[in-house]
This record gives structure tokens, C-alpha cells and sequence, in this order.
């Protein structure tokens, strides 16, 4: 069975940094893209950022390029999302899942979710 654990998140000012992390058990990870998701209250579930296989290759929502960073660490089974420079409109449930590569397709279980909320 296939696990996405989060961890991570929380609340901070504008302008602030947080990072998210998600642990994938349940098959080869080393095998699969991941990414990460987000949904604001009343609004649809948004792609934000994913990662290939092997970490080379990395896309991001225009909304936080240049200021969110996906990596992922194989050997470890894990997934981050590093984010800086937050806004208030980042506030959402945030969610790690693993991916049909090169889409936002979601092919297991998504993660348990973590809150993010910056205040301005």
C-alpha cells in the first residue's frame, strides 16, 4: 500500500520561509515523479510543483517560480518543497503525490495534507 506522509508547514508572515516534506513508502519511489499540490478555500486543487525520477528535471506554476524549490532525495524517500518569499495568496492545504511523469496526473493516494497560512 502505497503512503504519502507530510510534514512540515505552518504559518508565518509575508515574506517568510517554509518548507514541506513528504515521505512516499509503498513502491520503488526511485521510479516515480512526485509533486506538490495546493488547495485555497473554495478554489480548485493546483498543481504548484513537481520533480522527475532522478531530480533532473523540475516544473513549477508560474505563480511561485523563482521562489519555490522541489527536490527529492532517493535514498531517503522524500520529496521537499522549499518556500520563500511567501504571500499571502500561497495561504492553502498543501499535498505531496506521486505522478505520471511529466503531467499533474496523480496516480496513488495524496498525501495527508499540511496547512499553510501567511499572514500579511
Amino acid at each position: 500500500q502505497v503512503q504519502l506522509v507530510q510534514s512540515g508547514g505552518g504559518s508565518v508572515q509575508a515574506g517568510g520561509s517554509l518548507r514541506l516534506s513528504c515521505v512516499v513508502s509503498g513502491l520503488t519511489y526511485s521510479r516515480n515523479c512526485v509533486g506538490w499540490f495546493r488547495q485555497a478555500p473554495g478554489k480548485e486543487r493546483e498543481g504548484v510543483a513537481r520533480i522527475s525520477t532522478r531530480g533532473i528535471t523540475t516544473y513549477y506554476a508560474d505563480s511561485v517560480k523563482g521562489r519555490f524549490t522541489i527536490s527529492r532525495d532517493n535514498a531517503k524517500n522524500t520529496t521537499d518543497l522549499r518556500m520563500n518569499s511567501l504571500k499571502p495568496e500561497d495561504t492553502a492545504l498543501y499535498y505531496c503525490a506521486i505522478l505520471l511523469c511529466g503531467t499533474w496526473r496523480a496516480l496513488t493516494s495524496w498525501g495527508q495534507g499540511t496547512q499553510v497560512t501567511v499572514s500579511s
